[in-house]
């Protein structure tokens, strides 16, 4: 699926439609995506893309900021909702499987493709942002020190990660039960057990 090539004019406007081409051969191809295909889907040729990106990495890294800037609004807003403690856990677990449900190629070109492996960084910012914004609000909500806050958020964030990441490759579990199992188990499910 071709698209009008893009207009020579405006450089950051290209860049954009550039990165318009790439979302729709990553959402398709996800880890395979290659400068190829994403210049035919843009309708120009290669070393015009590389001219914008410099290389795929480059590439990889305009999308992964794109792409984690957009879940992180995300989680924030479901931070930001909910009744109590447990509705805002739910609701944020929620929205970030939903997520990864929703774009699950892109999600693996983030964590599987081998730009992903080169430059780990553009991930690892991610969740340490998320686990910042977490700890934030868990020691203002739970009155704990820093340090307790930033364990637990890291966490928190590393379990859920890994829960997606093997839910992904189990479509037997539905999102509504690993979100409930999830939450169960931040709300002390193992202790109990």
């Amino acid at each position: 699926m071709s698209h009008e090539p893009v207009p020579l004019r405006d450089r950051a406007g290209r860049r954009e439609a550039l990165l318009d081409a790439a979302d729709r051969i990553v959402q398709r191809d996800g880890p395979a995506a290659t400068m190829a295909t994403i210049a035919a889907e843009a309708g120009i040729t290669k070393p015009i893309l590389y001219r914008h990106f410099g290389d795929k990495g480059g590439l990889y890294a305009a999308l992964a900021d794109r792409y984690t800037g957009a879940l992180l609004r995300e989680l924030q807003t479901a931070l930001d909702a909910g009744t109590d403690r447990r509705d805002r856990v739910e609701r944020t677990v929620g929205a970030y499987l939903a997520a990864i449900e929703r774009e699950p190629q892109v999600y693996r070109f983030l964590v599987l493709s081998d730009e992903a492996a080169q430059a780990p960084s553009q991930v690892r910012s991610f969740t340490r942002r998320l686990s910042a914004l977490l700890a934030t609000g868990m020691a203002a909500e739970l009155g704990v020190g820093p340090v307790r806050a930033a364990v637990w958020a890291h966490g928190v964030v590393g379990m859920v990660q890994a829960a997606g990441d093997w839910w992904l490759d189990t479509p037997t579990v539905a999102r509504a039960d690993l979100v409930a199992e999830l939450t169960d188990l931040l709300f002390g499910a193992y202790g109990g057990a």
